[in-house]
C-alpha cells in the first residue's frame, strides 16, 4: 500500500503479502507517514483526510479514523445493507482520486516493480523506494 499527497508524491508505504484485506493494512500504513514541517519539531504523522476506494468500506475503520481526527472519504459499496453514513458533500473530494491512480501508473513504468523477479522482499522494497524517489524528484 502507498500513501500519497495531493499531488501524487509518495509519502509512505507498507509491503505485505497478497492475503490480508486492505482494511487491516490502512492503519499500519498511516503509521509510516512522516512529513517534516518547515519549522523545527516533530514531523507530521496524521493526515487531515484520507481518500480511499470502495475496498475499505468498513464502519469500524470509519469510527477508528474519526477517533483519530482523520476525515475518511470512501464511497459505500453498492450492496451495503446498513444505512449510509456520509452524504454526497464529502464524496465530492473523491473526484480527486485520479491523482492516486496516476501515481500507481507512474510506479507501473518501472518494469521491475510490475513483474516481480526478486525473491527477496528487501531487494524489491529497495527498488520500490528508488522508484518513489524518482517520482518525487520528477515532481519538483
Amino acid at each position: 500500500m502507498v500513501v500519497v499527497d495531493g499531488q501524487g508524491v509518495p509519502l509512505g508505504n507498507l509491503m505485505a503479502s497478497a492475503s490480508p484485506h486492505e482494511v487491516t493494512l490502512v492503519e499500519p500504513t498511516l503509521a509510516r507517514i512522516a512529513v517534516p514541517h518547515s519549522s523545527p519539531g516533530r514531523p507530521r504523522m496524521k493526515p487531515c483526510r484520507i481518500i480511499y476506494d470502495r475496498a475499505c468500506d468498513s464502519d469500524p475503520l470509519r469510527t477508528r479514523m474519526k477517533k483519530r481526527g482523520i476525515d475518511f472519504i470512501c464511497p459505500h459499496r453498492k450492496n451495503r445493507k446498513k444505512p449510509k453514513t456520509q452524504d454526497g458533500r464529502k464524496l465530492r473530494r473523491y473526484k480527486r482520486r485520479w491523482k492516486v491512480e496516476r501515481t500507481f501508473a507512474w510506479l507501473g513504468n518501472f518494469r521491475r516493480l510490475v513483474v516481480r523477479w526478486d525473491h527477496n522482499v528487501e531487494i524489491y522494497q529497495a527498488f520500490f523506494h528508488v522508484a518513489c524517489l524518482i517520482i518525487t524528484l520528477r515532481q519538483f
